[in-house]
């Protein structure tokens, strides 16, 4: 009898769904997006393989000069200047510092898991940018005098590339840790922001094609969203506790209301 009525139950709750939570949804639209960042980076490396992107990147970089005078970007001078500043940003000796500050930070904090995670996402990311150069040796653009000094590839644009993967992995760092949605989308915001404006410098200042930026747009923040999901996943996708839980007193736990009566049953006067 009871064996029958445990196989009801199971049967049952087979059929019962249960709902997604939030966490859940999170993890499955992050990987949505990684997958759409990476299959971005993927068509876009086949067309410039291809060169069937030469067309674009020429008429993208040939707009963003004076076209009396190609070493000339377009815009008044102090333009060019803030672009040399922007771009500095996604500098390696400026994400360098960064990270390794906000990793010396979070290990007094002792969070070591979330300075592992921004080292492995860092440090792996400057690893596959290097090895991404390497694999494709696509030459600088020859079109228009660069602005600033270059010494490695073209495909993908590391500084566009490392930007994303740094400041959207310490946005991610601190949207965790926030409960309000609007403080989230203004970190993310913000990021964002940081990753484009980065990008578009170095199109601005005439060292890398448009395609060069794009491709590393995606391949970066597809590296970043998988190695927060990887995170996640090791972590259990749980929520960090909140400050009234972390302060909380610990309660009593009580016995039943019927356990006391019970244990004194047959003890009383009759």
């Amino acid at each position: 009898m009871i064996l029958g009525d445990a196989l009801r139950g199971l049967a049952a709750g087979a059929w019962r769904r249960r709902p997604t939570t939030p966490g859940e949804f999170a993890v499955l639209l992050g990987l949505l997006l990684a997958a759409a960042a990476l299959l971005g980076f993927v068509a876009l490396a086949g067309e410039v393989l291809e060169g069937d992107t030469r067309a674009f990147d020429r008429a993208v970089m040939l707009a963003l000069r004076n076209p009396a005078d190609l070493s000339d970007p377009i815009g008044p001078r102090w333009l060019e200047e803030v672009a040399r500043d922007v771009t500095s940003l996604g500098g390696n000796a400026i994400l360098i510092a960064v990270t390794l500050a906000v990793i010396g930070f979070l290990v007094l904090l002792r969070r070591r898991s979330a300075a592992l995670l921004v080292a492995v996402s860092v440090g792996g990311g400057t690893a596959l940018s290097s090895l991404l150069k390497l694999g494709f040796q696509r030459p600088r653009p020859d079109l228009v005098p660069h602005a600033v000094e270059v010494y490695t590839a073209s495909f993908p644009s590391g500084h566009a590339m490392l930007s994303a993967v740094t400041y959207l992995t310490l946005g991610a760092l601190l949207m965790r840790v926030q409960p309000m949605w609007r403080v989230k989308l203004y970190v993310l915001a913000l990021a964002v922001l940081a990753t484009l404006l980065v990008g578009m410098s170095r199109i601005y200042l005439g060292v890398h094609w448009p395609t060069d930026v794009l491709a590393g747009w995606c391949v970066g923040a597809g590296w970043a969203l998988l190695c927060w999901l990887g995170a996640l996943w090791l972590q259990g996708a749980g929520p960090p506790p909140s400050p009234a839980e972390i302060h909380a007193p610990a309660l009593r736990v009580l016995p039943p209301a019927g356990t006391a009566r019970e244990r004194t049953a047959g003890h009383g006067p009759d």
